[in-house]
């Protein structure tokens, strides 16, 4: 419940819709002057047609406990009506202890800048270490500039596939399409104060990109819900500063412009324009190029070429990636089986995490969570069920499994006994 106050020496019953006081705006009204008890309510018309998640925008205006309570009442109010199903909604602020109510945020109404993205790789970073693990922003930026061009929105794009919150949003909303740079008149435009540079639409080169890297988002889907299964129960964020595995790496430390995606990639978004070329730091060890699969010796900075289509991706060695089939949505029923990358040059145990989706059934431990224990010295893969967990359905899962800079593949059925592969 969140209680009303005094405005301009007036109380105003929480449960009304009193004029405000000249100057004031729906901020200050809502929830500092209304109870959530009496506005709550009022969503379970749209919730009864079928609506899905909220996208609670404004509130910029309001005090920590109320923001606070307001990720709550969505996260509480849902569940009145579908106690059974996760809720989801998308907030433009937040108070710490947000994580509690399955808190999402996003930054806002951003420009689109070069410098703006390059910024947001360190907010991005000191959101998760704020206790805020799932965030994301406006790719592209909300309010475009003059240097809002196809390849600032690509670079953005690229940055947006490895964030928590994977949306492309804001003011000329046809250009926010994947497709929308490649056409020549770049759709509908809502400002006189803006257009885009003629000589940037109709480029072709724009959308193969972006498709690359939706589809990788998907692919990676496997290991993405895996991190984020680890940050409900560890609250270590999805998007890591390095020093959170690398503490005692003084140059890992210092690094705000890179960061690991859960435990065993590193991402390095790039940021300037034009860039042919990014310093990337490895923290110790053996990194694998996500691209080339080729082997690089860490505890130091390399320095990555890069055209348009291409941000560094390293991989730790030791590390099991799961890489499911391509998909149109994150539910779509495919037949293809999971491939399991093994990047060796160490001894580890990578996890493999996965529950039904929507219910709260985890909480029952109907899970099933997958140990992958890579020994590097016997060249030998063996998978098992972690204590507590099960077999979900689809049962047996099928996997394919190589060693990264290979392309020759394992079949391997799992049907809840350990099994080993020998690489």
């Amino acid at each position: 419940m969140i209680e009303g106050r005094t405005l301009t020496g007036t109380v105003h019953d929480p449960c009304t819709a009193d004029p405000l006081p000249s100057g004031r705006t729906e901020d200050d009204r809502w929830p500092p002057d209304r109870q959530a008890a009496c506005y709550w309510p009022h969503h379970k018309a749209v919730m009864d047609v079928g609506v899905d998640g909220w996208w609670p925008d404004q509130g910029d205006g309001l005090d920590g406990p109320s923001r606070l309570n307001r990720h709550r009442m969505y996260w509480e109010g849902t569940q009145v009506y579908r106690p059974n199903q996760r809720p989801f909604a998308l907030h433009r602020n937040a108070s710490p202890g947000i994580q509690r109510f399955g808190g999402y945020i996003w930054t806002g109404d951003p420009e689109g800048r070069w410098e703006t993205l390059k910024h947001h790789v360190a907010i991005g970073i000191n959101s998760g270490l704020s206790g805020f693990p799932y965030w994301g922003s406006d790719i592209g930026g909300f309010n475009p500039t003059e240097e809002y061009t196809g390849e600032l929105h690509t670079r953005w794009f690229q940055f947006g596939a490895f964030s928590p919150s994977f949306r492309a949003h804001g003011r000329h909303w046809h250009l926010k399409l994947p497709w929308g740079w490649g056409e020549s008149d770049g759709g509908p435009f809502e400002s006189r104060s803006w257009r885009a540079d003629p000589a940037e639409l109709g480029n072709t080169a724009i959308e193969p990109i972006q498709k690359k890297y939706l589809e990788l988002r998907y692919q990676l889907l496997p290991y993405t819900y895996t991190a984020v299964r680890e940050a409900h129960e560890t609250g270590l964020p999805i998007i890591r500063a390095l020093w959170l595995h690398y503490a005692d790496d003084a140059a890992a430390v210092g690094r705000g412009d890179e960061y690991l995606w859960g435990r065993d990639i590193l991402v390095a978004p790039v940021f300037e324009k034009g860039a042919t070329s990014r310093r990337v730091y490895l923290p110790r060890g053996v990194w694998y190029d996500f691209w080339t699969e080729q082997r690089v010796d860490g505890g130091r900075e390399v320095v990555r070429a890069v055209d348009l289509a291409t941000m560094p991706l390293y991989v730790r060695a030791g590390a099991v990636v799961p890489l499911g089939p391509i998909k149109q949505y994150a539910d779509e029923d495919v037949a293809e089986p999971m491939t399991l990358v093994v990047y060796p040059g160490a001894t580890v145990t990578s996890m493999l995490y996965d529950d039904d989706g929507i219910s709260f059934a985890h909480r029952n431990g109907e899970y099933m969570r997958l140990l992958l224990e890579w020994n590097d010295a016997n060249r030998r893969l063996t998978l098992r069920l972690a204590d507590g967990a099960r077999m979900l359905p689809a049962s047996p899962r099928r996997f394919q499994v190589r060693l990264a800079g290979r392309t020759a593949t394992r079949a391997v059925t799992f049907n809840g006994e350990p099994v080993a592969v020998q690489l």
